[in-house]
């Protein structure tokens, strides 16, 4: 059987852990759980820590004197809900501790060409909540190239700091190709978390060659183990 070949990494291991956002968003996920995914984001000194928002205050307590921020999801995973329920979740989120925000973006409007109903929640929640980085999740599954297009110069344009491309709870996570239109969509306007599907330093090495410039995933830790960091 032949061995795997261990990808050649540009960046150095800290400049990798610097761009992964370390998740754990399973409504199962215990407290032991987190506990765990805290002391390895400490470990390899990963840029965030994703959670649902119960987490947050118990990640702001094991982070307090890290680098390490603590990231929530709003709307999270469908993003349906009402936009005073998203700008309350959101609120309550940094009054705990969030220092930024991944904010999925109403689908059912998007897909339904309320644009105005889109942009308006997302400056919305924005402007509620001024001192977090907000990355807007446009959940690039279920869009049309077109919508795909829309929603990233939408988003960007109120004021998202990233635009993120999946839950990872869709039927789809990142691709190259739309992390490629992102980017050029966006320029330098606003940055790209690529979420979904991220297991591996080959693909996490691939979306930063892309344009990415975090990366979400469960898997940081494997990640940081094929640089032979332990």
């Amino acid at each position: 059987m032949s061995k795997r070949k261990k990808a050649k990494a540009p960046l150095s291991g800290n400049e990798i852990a610097r761009l992964i956002d370390q998740s754990l968003l399973k409504p199962h996920a215990k407290e032991a759980d987190i506990i765990k995914l805290c002391n390895g984001a400490i470990k390899y000194n990963f840029y965030s820590v994703c959670v649902n928002p119960y987490y947050v205050p118990l990640c702001n307590a094991l982070l307090k004197g890290h680098e390490t921020k603590v990231t929530a999801v709003i709307g999270f995973p469908l993003g349906m809900t009402l936009k005073d329920v998203k700008v309350y979740e959101a609120k309550q989120a940094v009054l705990y501790g969030a220092d930024e925000l991944d904010i999925v973006m109403n689908i059912g409007a998007a897909k339904s060409g309320n644009w105005d109903y889109v942009a308006g929640e997302i400056l919305e929640i924005i402007s509620a909540t001024g001192s977090a980085v907000h990355k807007v999740i446009i959940e690039t599954c279920y869009l049309t190239e077109e919508e795909k297009i829309a929603a990233t110069k939408i988003t960007s344009l109120f004021g998202a700091e990233f635009i993120k491309t999946s839950t990872g709870f869709g039927s789809k996570g990142a691709t190259i190709k739309d992390v490629k239109l992102m980017k050029k969509i966006l320029g330098n306007r606003a940055e790209i978390k690529a979420a979904g599907g991220i297991k591996t330093l080959t693909q996490a090495l691939n979306f930063i060659k892309a344009g990415a410039t975090r990366i979400g995933t469960s898997e940081g830790v494997e990640i940081m183990k094929e640089l032979k960091i332990s």
